[in-house]
């Protein structure tokens, strides 16, 4: 247990590294309070939401410390995890050289709204994890799972896209720039890719889980799709 702990702080602390170096290396200064509030809510609600695994789903923790292209089984979904993974690279650069080349300017309400954004994903993003210890980083079915259709699954098949659709999305707003909205359009593709190729192997694989697609209609947005 000792040993998942570290292991789950270290890797948030490399990733706030990477995060931060990502942002203001491009940006060519740390005069950037848009990356800084960014990064704090960033660091904030991901340790927040790692202290709450360790203290109530490990195993959740575990499985979620496993992900992206090297993880991935299938190879359409290693190029879709590749893909992404340089879409949110991308989400964070082209917003620090927006800033450092005076590309775009979002107005201070729109940068709020951003973060506001960021926030709501990552609680929402809790509340899946609360309600569904199985919420795998690869697509697979794990010993005993269960179809999970309570609480954000009663509502859309996939709440912990929907939810990661609203923190990219206010990603490059947060950082105070349109033309990172670019990155973000283009990661879309990839991510319904994802989804419809996840619902393949769940229809598949997890017994009930047809029955679940039968009662719960809407992926994504709830009475629209």
């Amino acid at each position: 247990m000792k040993d998942l702990h570290a292991r789950a702080w270290l890797a948030l602390a490399v990733l706030v590294v990477v995060i931060g170096l990502l942002l203001f290396v491009p940006a060519g200064t740390v005069h950037y309070w848009q990356a800084w509030v960014y990064s704090s809510i960033f660091t904030g609600a991901s340790a927040l939401t790692t202290l709450y695994l360790m203290r109530k789903d490990p195993a959740l923790l575990e499985r979620r410390m496993s992900g992206g292209p090297v993880a991935e089984k299938q190879p359409a979904q290693k190029l879709i995890m590749l893909c992404t993974s340089i879409g949110f690279m991308a989400l964070l650069v082209v917003p620090a050289f927006d800033h450092r080349f005076g590309w775009s300017a979002v107005p201070l309400g729109g940068v709020v709204a951003g973060d506001v954004l960021v926030a709501i994903g990552f609680y929402l993003i809790v509340l899946v994890y609360r309600e569904n210890t199985f919420t795998s980083a690869t697509i697979e079915v794990a010993e005993n799972q269960k179809v999970i259709s309570t609480g954000p699954y009663a509502i859309v098949r996939h709440p912990m896209y929907a939810s990661a659709f609203l923190y990219l999305l206010g990603t490059p707003l947060a950082l105070g720039s349109y033309w990172g909205l670019v990155p973000f359009v283009a990661m879309v593709p990839f991510l319904i890719w994802r989804l419809f190729d996840e619902e393949r192997f769940l229809a598949g694989n997890l017994p009930g889980y047809t029955e679940y697609q039968r009662r719960v209609r809407h992926r994504l947005l709830p009475f629209v799709w």
